[in-house]
């Protein structure tokens, strides 16, 4: 029963985000200001994961490679799906849920510590839509971070095959055309988009809601990365299962 009322506050915060819409001036500035914060400050760590995890799919794919009859492009082909289809999607989103989620929960909860929600309240201002709403419309931005994490991947993995000895730049790039299916890229923008909103709203729900201290702002941090990944997995099956199953 728990879990059921956790579910229904989630889904009441929702409703909750877009009504009593804050005045435009200060949600331009909210929004620049959560940019900066969740998605240009992200840059860098998914920067340099992507890149050297491209680097080591192509690795473990050339050295699984030992039969003469199995093509060399295939170092190139499982790095594009590999990075593609999962990795820079599902992957970056479960590692930025530890980056963003605990970042976004921590701050609100301590605004709610320090009874900052209570005074905007009290101002008329409604809390959910002045905290929560910049966040959702600052992770529209969010694709544009897995296009990122796709290209370095896919650049890592070539770096790594072609300066390593596993395979030649012509191979890895055939690989890179080999049977391609633009929609598989159209499926992780979808997949990214579905991330991006529970990025968003579910660590700004534990933090909204906790209740207690700053001890209790790092447990909310906590469910907030549980809560946040496990949705994430969950939605990647289910969207998995729709277009591609």
């Amino acid at each position: 029963m728990k879990y059921l009322a956790d579910i229904g506050s989630y889904f009441i915060m929702l409703g909750q985000v877009f009504s009593r819409p804050t005045k435009g001036s200060v949600l331009r500035e909210l929004i620049l200001k959560e940019i900066d914060e969740l998605i240009i400050n992200s840059l860098g760590i998914v920067a340099f994961i992507s890149f050297f995890v491209g680097g080591v799919v192509a690795i473990q794919t050339a050295l699984n490679i030992d039969n003469p009859l199995i093509p060399v492009y295939l170092v190139g082909f499982a790095t594009r799906q590999s990075v593609v289809l999962e990795f820079a999607p599902t992957f970056i989103s479960i590692i930025m849920a530890g980056k963003m989620g605990s970042f976004i929960t921590s701050s609100i909860g301590s605004m709610r510590v320090t009874e900052q929600i209570d005074a905007l309240e009290v101002m008329g201002i409604n809390p959910l839509n002045y905290l929560v709403f910049p966040k959702i419309t600052a992770l529209l931005f969010y694709p544009f971070v897995i296009a990122m994490a796709m290209f370095l991947g896919i650049l890592g993995g070539w770096v790594a095959a072609v300066y390593g000895g596993f395979s030649t730049s012509d191979a890895f790039i055939q690989g890179l055309q080999q049977d391609f299916k633009p929609f598989h890229v159209v499926y992780a923008f979808i997949k990214t988009f579905v991330f991006a909103l529970i990025l968003a709203t579910v660590p700004s729900w534990q933090g909204f809601y906790m209740k207690g201290g700053a001890l209790e702002v790092g447990k909310a941090s906590t469910n907030s990365f549980v809560w946040t990944s496990v949705l994430i997995i969950l939605a990647n099956y289910i969207i998995t299962q729709l277009l591609l199953g």
